[in-house]
Order: C-alpha cells, then structure tokens, then sequence
C-alpha cells in the first residue's frame, strides 16, 4: 500500500502578542492510500491544525507535506487551490451549503468549480445521495428544510463528487446528535469500502473513530500513539 500522504519534521507556529506557540512540533507521519484515518486528540492537541496543513490550506511553518511524493509545501497559493479543486473534498463542522440552492445544486456547484458538467455528474450525483440515505423526496429541497444530519450527509456528497484522491474530515459529527452521527460514518465507512476512497478526519470523539481503520492519537502536537 503506498502513502499518499507523508510529512517530514512538520511544525506549526503560531504568534500571540509576542509569544511563539508551537501546535505541531517535528512530526513525521504517514497517510496510506484508501485507508480511513482518524486523528484523534482532545481539543488544542493540534489535530485540526495538522489536517489544514495535510490539506494545503495552511502552510507549515516548517517541514514538508508529499502528497503522492510531490512536495506542496513548494506550491504558491494558486498552486495550492489547484492542487485542492484537483485532489481534495472537504467535510467540516459547519456544513456551508448555499441555502438559496436545493440539494441538486449545491451538489453540483461542487463540480461546477472543477470546471465539470455533465449529464453523467448528474447521474453520479443521484446515485451518491441514495448511497448516503438522502432519497428523491428530498433532492429538490433547501438546506433549510433538512436536518443537520441530512445537510451533512449532503456535505459528503458535493465532496465526493469530482472522485477526490482524499476525503479530509474535520469533527464532522461535531454539531449532531448520535443518531445523525452514526448514519454520517456509516456513509464515510461505505464511501472508504465501496469506493476505495481515502479518508482522513479528525475528531475528539471515540464512536466517531471506531469506524476507522486506523487511529493515530496526537497529544500537545506530537504523534503519542497508534
């Protein structure tokens, strides 16, 4: 199995009227392709900085990031979003649907922003909304008219729609109640199985990282355990 992902020495630094703090310090770490990966940590273990890191929306400070043996620490910042439109889906917290566009749409802004459409896409599009439990009922409705956890299996789908290389997770289950969450992994375990698809997200909670392959625990910015 290879690594998609790979970090050398990685550090993270931030400054705080005057004072250096380091959320990441020197960690080295390997990402492998298809595996779904948790990194678990309480809150301010430096989880959620790594994962922007990983993801090329924030540079480390120092160190370097591999994405299939490319160095995207070199990347200017067009680079970077390139490399992110190309490469990466995103599932956050906050699930940032564009209230005035049904579920349809907002989907497919996702692969309008790749430069894609077609009727294919919409095809795809249909039959990932089924996969993850958002029937037909419900594809012409507005964010407003789901649930959270509706909106959020919705999320996955306008990540999944341009086949990323890597899915990135961060505390996805975070603003939803068990039920809504176990249906939500249950979607990221199906997409990790059926579709090969990698998948690294983060999280603070033990349900939400038993669906994992792997669980690397991370403790004051450092790799603690595995």
């Amino acid at each position: 199995m290879n690594a998609i992902l790979k970090t050398e020495k990685l550090c993270k630094t931030f400054s705080n009227d005057g004072v250096q703090q380091h959320v990441i310090k020197n960690l080295d770490l390997e990402i492998m392709e298809n595996d779904f990966t948790v990194i678990m940590g309480s809150s301010g273990s430096g989880k959620s900085t790594l994962l922007y890191a990983l993801s090329g929306m924030d540079k480390p400070s120092v160190g370097k990031v591999f994405f299939d043996n490319e160095d995207i620490t070199e990347y200017n910042n067009d680079q970077l979003a390139m490399f992110r439109r190309n490469h990466c889906g995103f599932v956050f917290q906050s699930i940032y649907l564009l209230e005035n566009m049904n579920v349809l749409d907002n989907i497919m802004t996702g692969a309008l922003v790749a430069r894609k459409n077609s009727p294919e896409l919409i095809s795809k599009a249909k039959k990932l909304l089924m996969d993850v439990g958002i029937d037909e009922k419900l594809w012409k409705k507005y964010p407003n008219q789901l649930s959270g956890g509706e909106c959020q299996r919705v999320g996955i789908v306008r990540a999944a729609i341009n086949d990323p290389k890597i899915l990135f997770a961060d505390e996805p289950t975070g603003a939803l109640d068990s039920k809504a969450s176990k249906s939500l992994l249950e979607s990221l375990e199906k997409m990790n199985q059926e579709m090969k698809s990698t998948i690294l997200m983060v999280t603070h909670d033990a349900f939400s990282a038993s669906y994992a392959s792997r669980i690397i625990f991370i403790k004051d910015g450092r790799i603690f355990n595995e």
